[in-house]
């Protein structure tokens, strides 16, 4: 149940709360100052990720069969080697792919990083600590811009956002298919 009410609400509320509690609240404790960053943006990308996840999760594993389950206590195997042996291996496909799903979702929200992480330059930055540009905000201002060369930046920003949605979806393909190869053996 609340994983379907926080999977509701939009983004921007949830970069407002990750903006009131990493940026303001948990930094002003911390001493660190009130800044934003990279690490609050991931934060802020990860709360959006989990209910994803985990309701995926749960549809998954409850639809792997009782047989199967019964089957392995038949046989004198303990709950927990049951859940690691029989039941992951049977769902972990659709696991796979509720994850990609959420990182695809991820990969193109734009409202929470502009709370917790997106005033910056135009420099690239490795310090997770500071604050950093976001693809879908970098494509959003170049392609506002008068100039042709901004233009064809915000095509090759969008060109690498897509490819890397493609790469994690072919990566989450090729796992999926050698667990099946290790399954059916």
């Amino acid at each position: 149940m609340w994983l379907d009410v926080l999977n509701g609400f939009p983004s921007i509320v949830i970069g407002i709360f990750v903006f009131a509690l990493c940026v303001k609240v948990m930094l002003s404790v911390l001493g660190i100052g009130h800044h934003q960053s990279a690490i609050a943006g991931s934060f802020a990308l990860a709360v959006i990720m989990l209910p994803l996840v985990a309701r995926s999760t749960m549809e998954v594993l409850s639809l792997v069969p009782n047989h199967l389950r019964e089957a392995s206590y038949a046989l004198g195997v303990s709950k927990w080697q049951t859940v690691l042996r029989v039941v992951l291996p049977t769902s972990f496909g659709g696991i796979l792919t509720g994850t990609t799903l959420a990182v695809a979702r991820a990969a193109g929200e734009t409202a929470p990083l502009l709370f917790t992480c997106s005033i910056a330059g135009q420099l690239a930055d490795w310090n997770p600590t500071h604050s950093v540009q976001s693809i879908p905000l970098t494509i959003f201002e170049d392609l506002e811009s008068p100039d042709p060369a901004d233009h064809a930046r915000a095509w090759a920003a969008a060109l690498v956002l897509m490819s890397f949605v493609l790469v994690v979806s072919l990566l989450s393909k090729a796992v999926l298919a050698r667990s099946r190869r290790k399954l059916t053996r």
